[in-house]
């Protein structure tokens, strides 16, 4: 088992519905996921989710909020991260910036988000957490 590594994910959520991108490539392929990634040396966790937010759709963020943590294990790849998971506020339209690592971006009700959940959302569904009413 390789790590544990440190990701970040970026939650957007907007009228009520979260962000998320149909995975394809690395692990989780096929799984629905917040976007994020792995932290920077140096980098400030805080600031890394909102540079994937940009990269992968584009999406400038407006505001942050730390949301918690995760401990996610990704058996068959051998790998384990402990996941920063932010609230981000932002605008516009998201775009697949990252065709190779996603397939598309949509906007899904957090009561009934699409299956198969990536193993940081799902467990961050797991602590209880819910978006801002």
């Amino acid at each position: 088992m390789s790590g544990p590594f440190v990701g970040t994910s970026a939650v957007v959520v907007r009228d009520g519905d979260v962000l998320l991108g149909r995975r394809k490539g690395a692990h989780g392929a096929g799984d629905w996921s917040f976007p994020g990634g792995k932290i920077d040396p140096g980098e400030a966790p805080e600031d890394a989710a909102v540079r994937e937010l940009l990269e992968e759709t584009g999406l400038r963020a407006s505001g942050v909020a730390t949301i918690g943590w995760t401990s996610d294990v990704f058996p068959d790849d051998g790998l384990h991260y402990i996941t920063l998971h932010h609230l981000i506020t932002a605008d516009g339209v998201p775009e697949v910036r990252e065709p190779d690592k996603v397939e598309s971006w949509s906007w899904h009700a957090w009561d009934a988000l699409p299956g198969p959940l990536f193993t940081p959302v799902r467990a961050l569904v797991d602590t209880g957490w819910r978006p801002p009413a």
